[in-house]
C-alpha cells in the first residue's frame, strides 16, 4: 500500500516530544547506520498474522493480553527473567481463555521496551540537577552526569539484547514449554497456595475437566500443535525514533514498509500529537499499531488520529488503549467510545489499568494499588456493556519475578512491604502472584458478563 508523502525519515521534519538530546550527532548517525545494516528482529509475515488475530478481537472473537515490564533493563538480561515473565503470561492467557471463551492473543512488552517517556527533562538528586533517566536504550539510571548523558551505543546494546530475548521467546513458544497441560499444572500450584484458593477453584476445575475431555477424544500434545505450541508476539512503545527508523524495512513480498523492531508498536499519551513526529512515523508502517488514550484526550483528537493512522479501516490495524484511572474511566472513556463508534471505524479497545493509578507513598516511592487496578478494569467493562460494545483486552505492566512494587492483592502487600523487593527503575509492576490473581478475577468478570448477556436468569443463579 502506498502512503502519500511518507518516507521512513519524514518524521524528522515534524515537531517531536520526549526526544533525547545526543551530544555527538556524528556518533548517533554512525550508530543508526550500523543498526540499519543488521537483520530485522521480527518479520512482516508475523505482523500480518498478528493483524489478522487483532481483527478477530475487534469483532469480539478473540481477547488480547498484553503484558510485560514497564521498561526492560540491560542488567536484567538473562534466560530466567525472560522465561518467568513468559510463563506468567501463558498462565494468565489460559485463565482468560476460559473466562472469555475465545482465543487469547498474547503480546509481550518484551524484547524492545527499553525507552520510557518522562514528565520532565531533568530531575534533582541530592541537590544536583541531572537529565532524567529515559530508559536503558538512551541513558543509565545511575544518578551521575556521565550515566545520564544519552549514548547512541546503547541502541546497539538494546538491539542485541532484543535479539537474544526474541530467540528465547520463539524457543519457549514453539519448543514445548508452552504445552497447555504444563501451563495448567502451574496454575493449579498457584491456586493451591493462594489465600483466595476457594475463589479460583471452580475455574481451575473447569479447565481440568476440559483437558480431560480433550485427552479422552485423542486430542493432546503429541498430535495437536495448538496444545503443544503457542503464538506469541512482541510490542513496545515506538518512542526512540532514530532506533525505530533504523529497523524499518521494505517487505519483499508486498513492497510495504514494516517496523521490524517489534510486531506491534504504539504511540504514547505524551507523543500522540496529530502533527507530531511519532504519529508521522507510524502512519507509514503496515504493522498493527496502537494509541494510548489518557483522561485529557479530546474526542476530536482521537478521530483525527484515526483518520491519519487508520484511513482504510483495515481490520486489526488500529488498537486504542485506554489509561484513564479508576475514578475517571467511566466519565472519560464513554464519550471517546461513543465518538469512535459514530465515526464508524473498526478498532480494538484495550484497558491499561496501570498508568492512571500510580501514586506516591509518604516516602515518595511510586506504587499502584491492586484494588484500583481491578476497579479500572471493571469500570472499563462496565462502559462497554452499557454501550453495547466489545472490549478487546487488557494491557498490564507485570513481571514474572516476586517483586514488591504494587500494594494489595491476595497477600495484602502494604507500603511497608515495598522495600523488600522494589526493583523497578520506572513504574511499579504487578508481581507474578498479583498478575495471576488479576487474570482469575478478570476471567470471572468476563464469565459473569457473558452469561448475563446471553441469559440474565442464568447469571443470577
Amino acid at each position: 500500500m502506498h502512503v502519500q508523502d511518507w518516507t521512513p525519515q519524514s518524521w524528522r521534519s515534524r515537531p517531536i516530544q520526549q526526544a533525547p538530546t545526543y551530544p555527538d550527532a556524528a556518533r548517533l548517525a554512525a550508530a543508526e547506520a550500523r543498526l540499519h545494516g543488521y537483520p530485522p528482529l521480527v518479520f512482516a509475515g508475523e505482523a500480518r498474522r498478528l493483524k489478522s488475530s487483532l481483527a478477530m478481537a475487534a469483532e469480539g472473537r478473540a481477547f488480547v493480553l498484553q503484558g510485560g515490564d514497564c521498561a526492560e533493563s540491560f542488567a536484567d538480561f538473562n534466560a530466567n527473567s525472560v522465561r518467568d515473565t513468559f510463563r506468567v503470561l501463558l498462565q494468565m492467557a489460559v485463565v482468560l481463555t476460559f473466562g472469555a471463551t475465545v482465543p487469547v492473543i498474547k503480546i509481550g512488552r518484551m524484547a524492545g521496551q527499553f525507552a520510557k517517556p518522562r514528565s520532565s527533562d531533568t530531575e534533582t538528586v541530592a541537590g544536583v540537577v541531572l537529565p532524567s533517566y529515559r530508559g536503558d536504550i538512551i541513558n543509565g539510571p545511575e544518578p551521575t552526569a556521565a550515566a545520564r548523558t544519552p549514548d547512541p551505543a546503547r541502541m546497539e546494546t538494546a538491539y542485541f539484547q532484543s535479539a537474544g530475548r526474541m530467540n528465547l521467546l520463539r524457543a519457549f513458544a514453539g519448543g514445548g514449554y508452552a504445552d497447555l497441560h504444563q501451563v495448567h499444572r502451574w496454575n493449579l500450584d498457584f491456586v493451591a497456595r493462594s489465600p483466595l484458593a476457594a475463589r479460583y477453584q471452580d475455574l481451575a476445575a473447569r479447565i481440568d475437566e476440559t483437558l480431560g475431555f480433550m485427552a479422552a477424544c485423542g486430542i493432546g500434545s503429541g498430535n495437536t500443535a495448538q496444545i503443544r505450541e503457542t503464538e506469541f508476539y512482541t510490542g513496545h512503545e515506538a518512542l526512540l525514533l532514530p532506533y525505530e527508523q533504523a529497523l524499518t524495512r521494505v517487505d519483499s513480498t508486498s513492497g510495504d514498509w514494516y517496523g521490524c523492531s517489534a510486531n506491534f508498536l504504539w504511540v504514547g499519551d505524551r507523543t500522540r500529537q496529530v502533527d507530531g513526529a511519532h504519529v508521522e512515523f507510524l502512519r507509514g508502517l503496515r504493522n498493527p499499531i496502537g494509541i494510548k488514550l489518557g483522561p485529557t484526550t479530546p474526542a476530536d483528537d482521537v478521530l483525527r488520529l484515526i483518520d491519519i493512522l487508520h484511513p482504510d479501516d483495515e481490520p486489526g490495524r488500529l488498537t486504542l488503549i485506554s489509561r484513564m484511572g479508576a475514578d475517571r474511566v467511566r466519565t472519560h472513556l464513554t464519550p471517546l467510545l461513543r465518538a469512535v463508534r459514530r465515526h464508524g471505524r473498526r478498532v480494538v479497545w484495550l484497558c491499561d489499568p496501570m498508568h492512571g493509578n500510580t501514586v506516591s507513598t509518604a516516602h515518595n516511592v511510586k506504587t499502584r494499588n491492586f484494588d484500583s487496578i481491578l476497579s479500572e478494569m471493571r469500570g472499563f467493562f462496565d462502559v462497554f456493556a452499557e454501550e453495547g460494545a466489545r472490549p478487546g483486552g487488557v494491557h498490564v505492566e507485570m513481571t514474572g519475578q516476586p517483586v514488591t512494587e504494587c500494594v494489595g492483592g491476595a497477600h495484602r502487600l502494604t507500603e511497608a512491604d515495598l522495600a523488600q523487593r522494589y526493583e523497578t527503575f520506572c513504574d511499579p509492576r504487578l508481581n507474578a502472584e498479583q498478575s495471576l490473581e488479576l487474570a482469575f478475577l478478570v476471567a470471572a468478570e468476563l464469565k459473569t458478563r457473558r452469561l448475563a448477556a446471553s441469559s440474565p436468569a442464568i447469571a443470577a443463579q
